[in-house]
């Protein structure tokens, strides 16, 4: 009982309802895979290296076979080219015998008889690539060596060649040698190995030496052999004739300059077929075939680390197979506890999803019909109606935001109507007709484009026209006070700004710089393009501003009804809500010395990221 409720304990302690099912199933299916993991892999060692042994054997036993059956394929050859007649008529056809000199064919017979085994010389050189050399001599009279072309070298002693020697003693049998170079063809010194055979004479006529056939065959042919078969990455072949000479080694050549050793003595004097050599993963298991037909010793050397190698990767396979299990295992606990604990998870991450501010994916599908499909139900419902709720502030804010910007736009000073209204009566009961109409006629075109205009975006031509009819209107009211220009490149005139910013900067100018000027004050509005902006350029010599006034000039002030009531803040704040943070108003100014504003807006199509929003 006390351990039981030690375990409820345990278990109690773990947060989630999930993962106390995963963790107590997951104990069980551990501890029951380990155990097994561990039996099998206890035994692996000794079974691996056994296998591999007896797999290196087969190997070795099958290289063995194929050596024999190529060499008994070269020598039926030899036996066929060395016995027939034509050989015998070409080596003796012509031999002294006491004092007297026989001539048994005449010049044409010998010919043809030469013609007809140089072209069966030709046929298996063409047929077969492993045959290097191959022909027929007689010590002290005639030869045919492969084409014919060939010739016996003039400075060896054949009779000194280990071929020609196996072949005057084996009487009717092949000899074969070891690897070697063959120095009996002038001109050339290939590796081969030699089977050779002793040619009789068999004629009426006899005397003289005996003849001999040889065949030399590429050292690579004996190569392929023995790499048809692989054992191991490390592991390789090689070949030893009956007196432990080698016929043949992967690395014959660092054999012969001693830089490698082999252990042949060892090899020779084994008793069974399978020599272990040191103890432990440095030792080489030499596995051996020995031939009765050719009697060279095929030998297979493996390291022993190679061995355990294997071992140790059958031990991985165990090792991979239990992690497989255990995963599929915890895989399949980890299922069975998520569908029991699925409806409560989904409703938690819903309720994380909806803190998070994020209502279109915190639907939760209702997968049953208990409490939790009632909870499930009841918090879709609330989920619902609380984004309805957030979707309609966010619509009225946004009209909110938009009348409050069409109200900065719209907006007219009143007290700056009356004065123009006053300037207006009074230029007319001074009869100065001229200017009556000039002002009445900018007044209007001023009205009619912030009133009536219901575009949020004008062309920059049509924002400097709505300029030039407010500076035309106050020119006139402050004659002694104000001169302006306007410098505007018609490159830019039909790039999109938005509406009245050229005006309440204009206005700040004229307020807060020319007219405290004593003397009569220029304003200058310039526009040219330049890299892919737009810039405007608000320039005035008046009064200019302290570093302080510039450093506060876009923070938020009460309305002065006495000017526009827009100012520059609302102006900078429009302009980087259109156009984002980059873009605006700079101001550059110096007490005594006048301002410049410089308003940067993009020209839609030249922007290097392709944005052309504006």
């Amino acid at each position: 009982m006390t351990k039981g409720n030690d375990y409820g304990r345990v278990l109690g302690k773990v947060k989630s309802i999930q993962n106390a099912i995963f963790a107590a199933v997951s104990i069980l299916v551990l501890s029951a895979v380990l155990i097994v993991t561990a039996v099998s892999m206890k035994y692996t060692r000794s079974s691996i290296f056994e296998n591999s042994v007896v797999y290196t054997r087969t190997i070795i036993h099958q290289m063995n076979q194929n050596i024999d059956s190529y060499i008994d394929y070269m020598d039926n050859i030899a036996s066929m080219l060395a016995e027939s007649e034509d050989a015998q008529q070409y080596l003796f056809s012509e031999m002294e015998g006491g004092n007297a000199r026989y001539r048994l064919h005449t010049e044409a017979e010998s010919k043809e008889i030469r013609d007809r085994l140089l072209s069966q010389y030709t046929a298996i050189l063409k047929g077969r690539d492993d045959i290097k050399n191959l022909g027929i001599l007689r010590i002290g009279g005639n030869y045919l060596i492969n084409e014919g072309t060939q010739h016996l070298n003039p400075n060896l002693d054949i009779r000194t060649q280990e071929w020609y020697q196996k072949a005057m003693e084996c009487q009717e049998e092949s000899g074969l040698t070891s690897s070697h170079v063959q120095h009996a063809i002038e001109g050339e010194r290939p590796w081969v190995i030699t089977l050779s055979r002793r040619i009789p004479n068999t004629l009426e006529h006899k005397g003289g030496n005996d003849g001999a056939f040889f065949i030399d065959l590429n050292y690579s042919a004996i190569s392929e052999l023995c790499d048809q078969n692989s054992i191991g990455e490390k592991g390789y072949v090689f070949i030893l004739d009956e007196e432990g000479n080698v016929v043949y080694h992967p690395q014959q050549q660092q054999l012969y300059n001693e830089l490698q050793t082999e252990n042949i003595e060892t090899v020779m004097n084994a008793d069974s077929d399978t020599v272990l050599t040191d103890d432990g993963d440095n030792g080489k298991l030499y596995t051996l075939s020995r031939s009765e037909r050719t009697g060279w010793t095929v030998v297979g050397c493996t390291n022993v680390a190679e061995l355990m190698k294997r071992s140790k990767q059958a031990q991985s396979i165990y090792l991979l197979t239990t992690i497989v299990l255990v995963v599929v295992s915890l895989m399949l606990s980890s299922a069975i506890a998520k569908n029991i604990t699925l409806p409560i998870q989904r409703l938690r991450d819903s309720m994380a999803r909806v803190q998070e501010g994020d209502f279109e994916a915190a639907d939760v599908e209702v997968v049953s019909e208990n409490e939790i499909g009632s909870l499930t139900t009841s918090f879709n419902v609330m989920t619902h109606r609380i984004q309805e709720l957030m979707e309609q502030n966010i619509y009225e804010q946004e009209e909110k935001r938009k009348s409050e910007l069409k109200a900065l736009q719209s907006q007219i000073n009143p007290h700056f109507l009356y004065n123009t209204l006053d300037s207006i009566i009074w230029m007319a009961e001074g009869k100065k007709n001229e200017e009556v109409v000039l002002m009445t006629a900018s007044l209007a075109r001023l009205l009619r484009q912030s009133i009536s205009n219901e575009d949020e975006v004008v062309s920059v031509g049509q924002e400097v026209e709505y300029a030039r009819s407010y500076l035309t209107i106050q020119k006139m009211r402050y004659k002694d006070k104000l001169e302006f220009r306007i410098e505007v490149a018609p490159e830019i005139s039909s790039v999109h700004i938005i509406k009245l910013v050229l005006q309440p900067i204009i206005e700040n100018a004229i307020y807060h710089g020319l007219k405290y000027k004593e003397s009569k004050g220029l304003l200058i509005i310039r526009g040219y393009a330049k890299e892919n902006n737009a810039v405007l350029e608000i320039i005035d010599n008046g009064v200019g501003m302290s570093k302080e006034t510039l450093d506060h000039i876009f923070e938020k002030h009460k309305v002065n009804y006495h000017s526009n009531g827009v100012g520059v803040y609302n102006v900078q704040k429009r302009l980087q809500l259109y156009y984002g943070n980059d873009y605006g108003i700079i101001y550059q100014s110096e007490k005594g010395k006048g301002t410049v504003a410089t308003i940067h807006i993009p020209i839609p199509g030249k922007q290097e990221d392709g944005n052309e929003e504006a």
